[in-house]
């Protein structure tokens, strides 16, 4: 798929970070969007940013959507349809996650099961909705986001890191399975997994938010300290994602982070999770805590 104009989008998790910069790089394209979020005023800012770029004829929808509530995945679905028009679709970006709840010991079991759901269940629930209608183009491609967590379940030794971590890994299964799946069945569209490395968006307090916690001054500059210190901003995360995209790459790595760590990872996998690893590996992956 080389060329976005007149495409239909999906894009969940369109409120903040890479969900708005890829909803308005696409719709600078010419490209029809069909947003969700959790929150409204940060999905009605996107929208407001698509308008203001986009050529004249485009539609860009928003929806509320808890991706990890499949009666809502399917209610979006039918909204998609139903607001475009249209009986496909031709991009589906599964974009949407959250962190927080990373011990199975010292979190709250709703709280992990919260992370773990929005990450994976979302991409799946959303997958199972959308693929008749990816299927019913002539040329579709999905978009998974999974992450570097996807291949290295951790953030650091001392921080435990599960429900975002197997979340992450599961994704990146489940896309890769998909290759041969669409291969067999629906060979006109094509699946993609995306790791990124550490990325400037607000997942922090996004993360705070979608747990129902009340915003904590500490967690919000800790939150901005991580977006702001990142080496790649979602603006540049976007452009690689949808370059890869064009490229029909089927594993999209995000960021000179993503790849020193993917090649650290494959070059020493019995060591991955030793102290030492961390501290060779900490110069080049900044997203990495002590």
């Amino acid at each position: 798929m080389d060329d976005f104009t007149d495409k239909i989008a999906v894009i969940t998790g369109a409120g903040d970070g890479m969900g708005r910069a890829l909803a308005w790089q696409l719709s600078a394209a010419g490209c029809h969007l069909a947003l969700c979020d959790l929150f409204a005023d940060p999905l009605a800012a996107t929208k407001d940013l698509c308008d203001a770029e986009a050529p004249d004829g485009t539609r860009v929808t928003t929806h509320l959507c808890d991706v990890s509530d499949e009666a809502q995945v399917v209610r979006f679905a039918d909204e998609v349809q139903a607001a475009h028009g249209t009986d496909h679709v031709n991009l589906v970006f599964n974009n949407a996650g959250i962190g927080g709840a990373g011990s199975m010991f010292a979190d709250d079991r709703d709280a992990w099961e919260r992370t773990f759901n929005v990450c994976w269940y979302g991409v799946y629930y959303t997958t199972r909705a959308f693929l008749p209608l990816l299927a019913a183009s002539e040329e579709g491609h999905l978009v998974n986001t999974s992450s570097v967590n996807g291949f290295w379940a951790s953030v650091g030794p001392e921080v435990s890191h599960t429900a975002y971590s197997a979340a992450k890994f599961a994704v990146k299964g489940f896309t890769e399975a998909l290759i041969t799946d669409l291969r067999l069945n629906a060979p006109h569209v094509s699946c993609s997994v995306v790791m990124p490395g550490h990325i400037g968006t607000g997942i922090a307090q996004n993360s705070w938010a979608v747990h129902g916690n009340e915003a904590d001054p500490a967690v919000l500059e800790r939150g901005a300290q991580f977006r702001n210190s990142a080496p790649t901003t979602a603006d540049e995360a976007a452009a690689i994602i949808l370059e890869g995209v064009k490229a029909e790459r089927w594993r999209i790595l995000v960021g000179e982070d993503a790849y020193a760590l993917d090649e650290a990872v494959r070059a020493d996998p019995e060591e991955a999770y030793d102290v030492d690893f961390r501290d060779r590996l900490a110069p080049h992956f900044t997203g990495l805590r002590r």
